[in-house]
């Protein structure tokens, strides 16, 4: 039958959702064709991928274009702002609906907004699975876009409008608690990196702007090599299985700051490998890959690979941790998109770092660590928030197939 699960108490006796294309719910507006010679430093707010971010519209990444531009159709609240076209095939379909109180705004050519009355509940029906199926078939292997006849043949169970409303109240209410949780996350960042300007000398100072009170003395530099043993890993081979099934996390550059439970070691196999232990509390580092340059305290004893340096000082590894965290766009810029591509061993045991008094590393790196486990803690609740609405849509909503 064409019902959720889950159904508000004044609608249990009403009717079978019925089905319907996307097309009998709302029309498709094109998007804006412009060149360079169009583009401002300020005027019409061009929307693109960049500015839909986690189902929200954002606005740190803008272009502007002259407001007499031909072609542009004016964005209206309510809106839903949808990708259509990309290089990443990922981004396809991701959408966000377009709050009151926008600059003048239109979107480009790969993108388009669908208008419907029913916005609200059409945007969550964009979050389920059954959109994203209907987006993923009409990609394919190789196109990396959305055919606007196709879009608007896809089929969703649709409530009367009341039931709508009361579904989109529903999940919009969740919207708003997650979206400002997130606020609260990006504030708490914010802070911790203002914070790190003051408790870390910036390039030429020799100590930072600020201190705790009890703590005057001079600050001296020293490399990374000179106070840390460092170490590196290796990769078992796959064709020995027998490495594989044990008790030892495994834990790859990707993986730094997680507690992996996806692959595991076994004894035996570790003493035939090329990977190496580190112990809960070590420094790592990521040598290359994607997010060369990311560092973390370990959570686990575990093994690492030959991507993730591993440091361990006697006393520092804290404060290590969070001086390579302030520092990593530093790092990266110098060292990786200088054109040396990735981070090596010898390049972060050559990285100095300026170094106080053991108990002043441990006030600043406890002062920082309590703010790590403050973001840790509502990045959990954003999470638990999220999995929650999850679960409460698929309760919502009819899911394809089932009777």
């Amino acid at each position: 039958m064409n019902i959720p699960k889950l159904r508000f108490p004044e609608f249990r006796d009403s009717r079978e959702w019925e089905e319907k294309k996307l097309g009998q719910l709302g029309e498709f507006v094109s998007g804006l064709t412009y060149s360079p010679d169009d583009v401002r430093d300020n005027g019409l707010l061009v929307l693109r991928s960049s500015n839909v971010q986690n189902g929200e519209i954002r606005l740190e990444d803008n272009v502007y274009v002259n407001p007499d531009v031909k072609g542009a159709n004016l964005s209206k609240p309510n809106d839903i702002l949808i990708c259509v076209r990309n290089g990443s095939k990922a981004l396809i379909g991701k959408n966000a609906l377009i709050p009151e109180g926008m600059p003048l705004s239109t979107h480009g050519a790969f993108m388009t907004v669908f208008r419907t009355p029913s916005a609200k509940f059409v945007f969550q029906l964009f979050q389920t699975s059954t959109y994203q199926s209907q987006v993923d078939g009409d990609l394919g292997a190789t196109i990396n876009s959305i055919n606007g006849s196709n879009f608007i043949k896809y089929k969703f169970h649709i409530p009367i409008p009341a039931e709508q409303t009361k579904i989109a109240a529903c999940l919009s209410s969740l919207d708003e608690l997650i979206t400002a949780q997130t606020q609260k996350i990006a504030a708490l960042k914010t802070h911790k990196k203002g914070l790190m300007q003051q408790l870390f000398p910036q390039e030429g100072e020799t100590v930072p702007k600020l201190r705790f009170s009890e703590f005057r003395d001079d600050w001296e530099d020293n490399s990374i090599g000179n106070v840390c043993k460092t170490f590196s890993g290796g990769t078992p081979t796959t064709s020995q299985k027998s490495f594989y099934g044990g008790d030892i996390p495994f834990i790859r550059s990707a993986e730094i700051d997680k507690n992996n439970t996806e692959l595991f070691l076994t004894v035996d196999g570790l003493k035939n490998s090329s990977a190496k232990l580190v112990k809960k509390g070590n420094v790592l580092i990521a040598l290359y890959g994607a997010n060369s340059g990311d560092v973390a305290i370990s959570k686990i004893n575990g093994a690492i690979n030959q991507a993730v340096l591993c440091l361990d000082s006697e006393n520092s590894n804290a404060y290590i941790y969070q001086f390579l965290a302030f520092r990593k766009d530093w790092i990266v810029n110098k060292y990786i998109q200088g054109g040396q591509g990735n981070l090596s061993g010898e390049i972060v045991k050559s990285i100095v770092i300026p170094f106080p008094s053991l108990p002043e590393q441990t006030k600043i790196a406890t002062c920082l660590s309590s703010l790590d486990d403050l973001i840790n803690a509502h990045v959990k609740k954003c999470e638990g928030l999220k999995n929650h609405k999850k679960g409460l849509m698929q309760g919502l909503f009819p899911v394809a197939g089932e009777k």
